[in-house]
């Protein structure tokens, strides 16, 4: 069996019961042969960003990170996550368009590399206020592979001001549960 190595999940919903989604989609991930989800972070709101721009008439998204340990290689670490994407409903007919879940690879192990269907570490990461700021709340001593410390990325992202905390009062469950019991099921399967 590989030896279990650390990856970053960006996570974000703009359509339907945005955070309900994204709770389940962290058990999904947790559930995974070769995954355990060790934290994840608070939930986060920003306006939907798309290739024009903010789009204020869109309905706004949840995003969180979650930090994992995985067995799986990147390139099956992608086919699952993007099962999982699948189970949720995620339609690809738009880029950057509305989605009832998006989960991204944002760091693997630290590594680097480019082909067709993945890049690591994430190449919009650096700049994402809405990625930076939960992967701070998770770790704040983060880094991000060729770019640095999280902290000083997302003190310099363009949208974080844009990023704002969500009141999950009325929604019943922490979703540190969910990485909890995600986490009881023993290590990296």
């Amino acid at each position: 069996m590989r030896p279990a190595v650390p990856a970053v999940l960006a996570l974000g919903a703009n359509l339907g019961d945005r955070a309900a989604t994204i709770r389940s989609a962290v058990e999904a991930l947790g559930s995974l042969a070769g995954v355990r989800v060790l934290r994840v972070s608070g939930l986060y709101e920003t306006p939907a960003l798309k290739l024009t721009g903010v789009d204020h008439d869109a309905p706004a998204y949840l995003n969180a990170v979650a930090l994992i340990e995985t067995t799986l290689l990147p390139h099956t670490l992608l086919d699952a996550v993007n099962g999982v994407e699948n189970d949720f409903g995620r339609v690809r007919d738009e880029r950057w368009g509305d989605r009832t879940l998006d989960v991204d690879i944002v760091d693997y192990d630290g590594r680097e590399s480019h082909d067709e269907r993945l890049t690591l570490p994430h190449p919009r990461a650096a700049e994402r206020g809405f990625v930076l700021v939960p992967w701070l709340d998770a770790d704040n001593d983060a880094r991000l592979t060729g770019h640095g410390r999280v902290a000083d990325l997302a003190a310099r992202a363009a949208d974080r001001e844009t990023v704002v905390p969500y009141a999950t009062s009325s929604v019943p469950g922490s979703i540190d549960e969910v990485a909890e019991r995600s986490g009881e099921r023993g290590g990296a399967r």
